[in-house]
């Protein structure tokens, strides 16, 4: 890959980091004005999320290896099937900021907003930037694949686009280790 390319990757690659937080904030919103009351349709599978939570106990280990392989296989899953046009990216993003907009509007009306940052900034601070950079390298490869696909001058693209998103992809998921520390053994915490 030519200095040029390089630099026009790079510059495609931030577009798409923007695209990302894009779609998250629209799940987020969808999530936190709920306009077809989905809350109430879901409440059953709160319940179970919350049956899920106590067969989990935070500062376990097997909590910190559940939370980490369930954010490692959602990137993965997102990056391979990426290139059956994006779809499974963006609705990664969209439904993972509905359902931070739903569950944050429902505990802030049980506790406090302060509460639901405490629960949510610690590790988000590091998972979310995770998830961005991760589905951004999905994004931008499935995207890459289907061009190579039907445009014959893409094609030389393909191959590096890949390297490239492999990087950002293998970044993504080694910030996902200290974020599942963080949800495990710091969150808890901070929530009493």
């Amino acid at each position: 890959m030519t200095e040029e390319q390089k630099t026009y990757a790079g510059m495609r690659y931030r577009w798409w980091i923007v695209i990302t937080i894009a779609l998250f904030g629209v799940g987020i919103a969808f999530g936190l004005a709920d306009p077809l009351n989905l809350a109430s349709l879901l409440s059953d599978e709160l319940v179970y999320l919350g049956e899920l939570g106590g067969i989990l106990v935070p500062f376990t280990f097997t909590m910190f290896i559940f939370i980490f392989i369930k954010n490692v296989v959602t990137l993965l899953f997102s990056f391979i099937f990426s290139p059956l046009l994006a779809i499974i990216p963006v609705v990664t993003l969209l439904l993972n900021g509905w359902l931070l907009g739903l569950v944050s509007a429902m505990v802030t009306e049980q506790q406090s907003l302060g509460y639901v940052l405490a629960g949510i900034l610690p590790h988000g601070v590091i998972e979310l930037p995770a998830l961005f950079i991760g589905e951004a390298a999905a994004l931008s490869f499935g995207i890459m694949a289907v061009m190579a696909l039907f445009k014959k001058e893409k094609r030389g693209l393909f191959l590096p686009s890949l390297r490239q998103n492999l990087r950002y992809l293998g970044l993504a998921l080694v910030l996902m280790l200290p974020a599942a520390a963080i949800e495990t053994y710091l969150t808890p915490l901070l929530l009493g």
